[in-house]
C-alpha cells in the first residue's frame, strides 16, 4: 500500500505526461482492431491527430461494434479477449446498456481503483482495524449471454465479484453464491443471515440498497443500532448515487463517527476516490488505462464538438467528460458533467448529466443544485427523504410552467407549504438562472409536491424489473415519462 501511494504521488505530480503515455499505450494496443483499423490507429502519433480522426462517440454509435463482441466476435474494439459485459444502470430506463469489460480493464482500473480505494484510507487513517474483520459487500448478478457459454452479463459489481482473487474472497463477506444472487427479496435474507454473526468491519455498495439492507438486519436482529450487530464497523465505502440525501438515515442507524469514503466509478470506468478525510473531492485517477478529455458545458446546455485537454481545464467550468479506455469504449461521452475544485493535484466533484436536468423554461437547474436544496429544506423542517424524482409541468392556457417533485419522506415536513417555500428559495439562491426564470411568477411558478406513500419508488423499480443494487431513481428530467409513470401506478394501487 505504501508503495501504491508513492505511484499516485508520482502521478499527482506528472499528469499530463501520464496522459500522454496512456493514450500512446491505448493507441498501441488497439492497432489491429477492426476499429483501430478503421481509424488508422497506426498512424496516430499524437491526441490532435486522435482528436481529428475519432469522431465522439456516444453508446448508440458504438453499440453496433458491442453487438458483434456479445455475439462472441473478437478484435472489435480491443486486443483481447472480451468476455464480460457490465449491464449499465446509470439511469433506470428499459433500455439496457451493456459496456465491454477487458482483462485490462478488470485488473488496471476496477480491481485498481478498489485496491487505491484500501491504500488511501489506510493511509490517512494508519492506526485502522479494518483487516481484523471482514467487509460486507453488496452486488448484483451475472447471467450468460444467450447462446454463449463464455460470455457474462451484469451488473459490473457482479462482474468484479465472480473474479475477485481468493485472498480478497476471504476478506469479504457473505460469499460468492450469496452475493451473486438473483432477486432481491430472497437474496436480502440470505444477506442477512449469512452476515449477521461475522465481525463486519467495512461497507462497500450503493447507499440505497445498503440502507435497506441494514434495516432488515436491525429488524430480524431486534436491534436499535447497528453497532449492536457490528461493534468494530469503523468504514462505508460508497458511490453510483449522490449521498446527501441518504446521510442522516446512516448516522441514525450507525450513532459513531464512521468514516464514509466516497468513490466515482461507473461500468465504464473508475475516476476517481476520496483522497482527503475533510474534504468530499474526488481526486482523478489517472493510471487506470483511461485517457481523459473535456467539453465545456456551455451555458444554454448545448454542447460543440470540440474537446480540450486536461492541462487545459479551469476551476470552477462545468465540463462534459470524454474517455477513451483499455476495454476498449473511444472518445466516449459518459454523461456526466464535473467541476475540478483543484488543479495541483487534479480533483474535482460532479455537479450533474449532460441527459439529466430540467432546462423546460432556461432555468438550468442540475442535480448538483436540487441536491443542496432539498438538503436545506430538509434540515430546517427536520424532514428526511428516501427517494424523489423531478420534472417539469409545462406551460398551460394562460398559465406559467411550474416543476412537479414527487417525494417520499421518511421523515414528512410539518409543513409541507413552508418546506416548498424553502426549497424554493434554495433553488433561487444557488441558481441564478432559476431566480431569474422565477420573477414574478412570469415563466415559472413556485413547484408543487407531490408527497408518496413509503415505498413507492421501491415498488415501481419492482415493476420495472429493476431491483438490485447498481439501479437508481432518475432525479431530474425534461420529460414527464418517468414521473407520470409512477403517478400512474400511486393511482391504480389507490
Amino acid at each position: 500500500m505504501k508503495k501504491r501511494m508513492h505511484q499516485i504521488e508520482l502521478f499527482m505530480k506528472y499528469p499530463h505526461e501520464v496522459q500522454s503515455e496512456g493514450l500512446n499505450k491505448l493507441l498501441k494496443a488497439a492497432a489491429d482492431t477492426k476499429w483501430g483499423i478503421a481509424h488508422h490507429y497506426k498512424d496516430i502519433d499524437n491526441n490532435k491527430k486522435f482528436a481529428e480522426r475519432v469522431p465522439l462517440q456516444d453508446y448508440d454509435s458504438l453499440k453496433p461494434y458491442i453487438d458483434k463482441m456479445r455475439k462472441g466476435e473478437q478484435q472489435v474494439l480491443w486486443n483481447t479477449e472480451i468476455k464480460w459485459f457490465a449491464k449499465s444502470s446509470g439511469t433506470t430506463n428499459d433500455k439496457s446498456k451493456y459496456i465491454p469489460i477487458s482483462s485490462e480493464s478488470l485488473e488496471e482500473c476496477h480491481f485498481k481503483g478498489g485496491k487505491d480505494m484500501l491504500s488511501i484510507y489506510c493511509n490517512n487513517f494508519p492506526e485502522t482495524q479494518l483487516f481484523t474483520g471482514k467487509s460486507l459487500t453488496l452486488a448484483g448478478s451475472l447471467r450468460t449471454v444467450e447462446g454463449l457459454e463464455t460470455s457474462y452479463d451484469g451488473d459490473l459489481s457482479a462482474v468484479i465479484v465472480q473474479n475477485l482473487p481468493l485472498l480478497a474472497e476471504l476478506a469479504r463477506t457473505p460469499n460468492s453464491e450469496i452475493t451473486l444472487m438473483d432477486g432481491w427479496d430472497d437474496k436480502i435474507e440470505k444477506l442477512a443471515n449469512a452476515t449477521i454473526n461475522e465481525n463486519v468491519t467495512s461497507l462497500v455498495g450503493v447507499p440505497s440498497w445498503m440502507l435497506i439492507l441494514l434495516r432488515h438486519i436491525l429488524i430480524k436482529t431486534n436491534k436499535k443500532s447497528i453497532l449492536e450487530v457490528w461493534p468494530n464497523l469503523e468504514v462505508y465505502f460508497h458511490g453510483g448515487i449522490n449521498f446527501n440525501p441518504y446521510v442522516q438515515h446512516f448516522k441514525n442507524i450507525i450513532p459513531k463517527d464512521l468514516f464514509y469514503l466516497e468513490t466515482y466509478n461507473a461500468s465504464e470506468g473508475f475516476f476517481g476516490i476520496q483522497d482527503q478525510v475533510h474534504s468530499k473531492d474526488f481526486l482523478l485517477m489517472l493510471d487506470y488505462g483511461i485517457y481523459y478529455e473535456f467539453i465545456p458545458f456551455l451555458p444554454n446546455n448545448t454542447q460543440t464538438n470540440q474537446t480540450i485537454l486536461l492541462q487545459d481545464v479551469d476551476l470552477n467550468i462545468d465540463y462534459a467528460v470524454v474517455i477513451s479506455t483499455n476495454g476498449g469504449l473511444w472518445r466516449y461521452q459518459i454523461g456526466d458533467t464535473i467541476q475540478f475544485t483543484s488543479l495541483n493535484p487534479y480533483r474535482f466533484k460532479i455537479v450533474g448529466r449532460t441527459k439529466h436536468f430540467i432546462n423546460a423554461f432556461g432555468e438550468e437547474l442540475m442535480i448538483d443544485n436540487a441536491e443542496q436544496a432539498l438538503k436545506i429544506a430538509c434540515e430546517k423542517t427536520n424532514a428526511a427523504i428516501i427517494e424523489y424524482t423531478a420534472a417539469p409541468i409545462y406551460f398551460g392556457d394562460n398559465e406559467s410552467g411550474t416543476h412537479q417533485w414527487l417525494i417520499e419522506f421518511e421523515n414528512n415536513p410539518e409543513d409541507i407549504q413552508f418546506f416548498t417555500e424553502l426549497l424554493d428559495n434554495a433553488l433561487k439562491n444557488l441558481n441564478s438562472d432559476y431566480e431569474a426564470k422565477r420573477y414574478g411568477d412570469l415563466l415559472l411558478k413556485p413547484p408543487t409536491i407531490v408527497q408518496a406513500k413509503k415505498g413507492t419508488f421501491f415498488n415501481w423499480l419492482k415493476s420495472k424489473n429493476k431491483l438490485g443494487c447498481q439501479n437508481k431513481v432518475p432525479r431530474l428530467s425534461n420529460e414527464r415519462l418517468i414521473i407520470n409513470e409512477i403517478l400512474a401506478q400511486m393511482n391504480q394501487n389507490a
